[in-house]
């Protein structure tokens, strides 16, 4: 025989299962990453004690402003990211949640990860030298340009090498630096023939480059709204599309002339 429940000890018993579940939830690993803003470097000067930007066959100019490159970072594939972290990430301004198949594809380790992230580096770099010189209509049989970033992968920083090349060889066209003495943070992908392309992460990397000293950044238009929702206080947003629009932005911006786009 069995006595029967009231109903709040009938509510008290129903909940514990759902407490228990809710407890459990909040502290097993979930298959997310969780991403800050990384570091950055000037293209135009040395990272770890070696040149960015080498260039031999042509002669090269002083430079006195900043080109920053800049990533983010997340949290390794072993990480245990916890139902309590994917909560306080969605809040954070600092931080973003990133499903970890987008950060770590299925079945690849973290230094298959990295090879890949150097093989798209490598890339980047020939498109950027390509692009860099087929805008100042240099021979690259002519001129050799050796890039080094040491322990930084992926094609991000295509733009900003190519600027830097650019602005160690021609400036701004007439002999002023491209950057206007300024620091200018950027990131997007650069084919051989000048065209701009997304990457992700623009909301932490405008966060980076705010940190380290940037008042320009450089934004794929197609990611003008990612970079405008957390945008930090003190840094301008320049979209660009191609090699073409952004030189002439920086130019319009250093000389005071001309239109400057905004997003």
């Amino acid at each position: 025989m069995f006595s029967r429940l009231t109903r709040p000890q009938a509510l008290a018993v129903c909940a514990l299962p759902v407490v228990a579940l809710l407890a459990t939830a909040a502290f097993a690993p979930l298959p997310f990453s969780v991403a800050q803003p990384g570091d950055t470097a000037n293209v135009l000067g040395d990272h770890k004690g070696t040149p960015v930007i080498t260039i031999t066959g042509a002669p090269t100019r002083k430079t006195s402003g900043q080109l920053r490159m800049t990533t983010i970072v997340a949290t390794g594939p072993d990480a245990s990211v916890s139902l309590g972290d994917v909560v306080d990430g969605w809040f954070a301004t600092d931080r973003a949640i990133m499903p970890r198949d987008a950060v770590y594809p299925s079945g690849e380790s973290v230094k298959e990860v990295e090879r890949h992230n150097l093989a798209q580096m490598e890339e980047s770099q020939d498109a950027a030298t390509k692009a860099a010189l087929g805008y100042l209509h240099l021979s690259d049989k002519k001129v050799k340009v050796d890039l080094k970033l040491a322990d930084i992968g992926g094609p991000s920083a295509g733009l900003l090498f190519t600027l830097g090349i650019i602005d160690k060889l021609d400036g701004d066209g007439s002999g002023g630096d491209l950057t206007g003495g300024r620091t200018i943070a950027g990131t997007g992908t650069i084919d051989a023939d000048g065209k701009v392309g997304a990457v992700g992460g623009v909301g932490l990397k405008t966060q980076a480059a705010r940190r380290d000293g940037a008042t320009v950044f450089l934004v794929p238009r197609a990611e003008c709204s990612d970079a405008k929702g957390e945008l930090p206080k003190g840094l301008r947003l320049i979209p660009v599309t191609t090699l073409k629009s952004a030189v002439d932005a920086l130019v319009a911006l250093e000389k005071g002339k001309g239109s400057v786009p905004s997003c």
